[in-house]
């Protein structure tokens, strides 16, 4: 039996052949280093200086970020990379910007705060990577533009990360490509049904809210692992919804309101 593992990125919506298993699609011909680097100068003037994002992160650090592990890696990524050339002198104020097909890149005191709750899962206790990153793999469900996948990049051993709309799917493939990224890969297809051939997954994150989790994302975390995402709630209103699995079951703990895009299926 072929139990290697697929090339990314992958397009989940070609014919299965063979095996019954999508054939994948072409990589991003990123070399060995899984760190985050970008293709030009990261010390220069203006949105290239690492002051303004120590900057960014100061603030989120004051607003409540407790993980140095979460800091630091939004530290090292520049925001200003994945916004329209039009919106590049607001990607360090704290707030959402539209990033076309009605999807919006979220403010970082929101990305700061959802990865400052996935690092605490009890999973990641456990064991250490190689690379100095949390061990076990990560799902990301909305890849949007690219930016928090980029972030996790530096948080997570393997970062999953899917987008059902091929327009975003391709913006973020452009948007990545001057970074070098051996350890996230993009997948195009319906975020609902998660990713089984990835699985299990130390750790899953929404960037859109349902009615619901999908049981398909608790089936696919391991134990004690966590999933991080918003809900609509009984009053209409999203809330951040964190789920935690455990030997008995799933355990919900239910935060601050926040305002994400609705969980959807299908492709687009």
């Amino acid at each position: 039996m072929n139990t290697r593992r697929p090339r990314f990125p992958a397009d989940l919506t070609a014919s299965p052949k063979g095996n019954g298993r999508s054939p994948a699609a072409p990589g991003l011909s990123m070399p060995a280093s899984a760190r985050v680097v970008s293709a030009t100068a990261t010390r220069g003037l203006g949105l290239d200086s690492e002051a303004v994002r120590e900057r960014m992160v100061s603030r989120l650090v004051e607003q409540g970020l407790s993980s140095k592990r979460v800091a630091e890696a939004m530290r090292q990524v520049e925001r200003h990379r994945f916004v329209d050339s039009a919106l590049v002198n607001q990607a360090y104020e704290d707030t959402s910007l539209p990033i076309g097909l009605g999807q919006t890149i979220s403010k970082p005191n929101v990305v700061g705060r959802m990865l400052d709750l996935l690092v605490q899962a009890p999973v990641f206790t456990q064991s250490a990577h190689p690379s100095g990153r949390l061990a076990g793999r990560v799902l990301e469900v909305g890849t949007g533009c690219g930016y928090q996948a980029a972030v996790l990049s530096h948080l997570f051993a393997e970062v999953y990360s899917m987008e059902r709309l091929k327009g975003l799917h391709e913006k973020a493939r452009d948007n990545l490509r001057a970074f070098r990224l051996a350890n996230v890969h993009l997948l195009l297809g319906d975020g609902m049904l998660g990713f089984p051939r990835g699985a299990p997954y130390a750790a899953i994150i929404s960037a859109a809210g349902g009615d619901d989790v999908p049981s398909t994302w608790t089936d696919q975390l391991v134990v004690g692992g966590r999933l991080v995402a918003p809900c609509t709630q009984k009053n209409g209103q999203q809330a951040l919804v964190v789920v935690d699995k455990t030997e008995s079951g799933l355990s919900h703990s239910v935060l601050e309101a926040v305002h994400f895009v609705p969980l959807k299926s299908g492709l687009a």
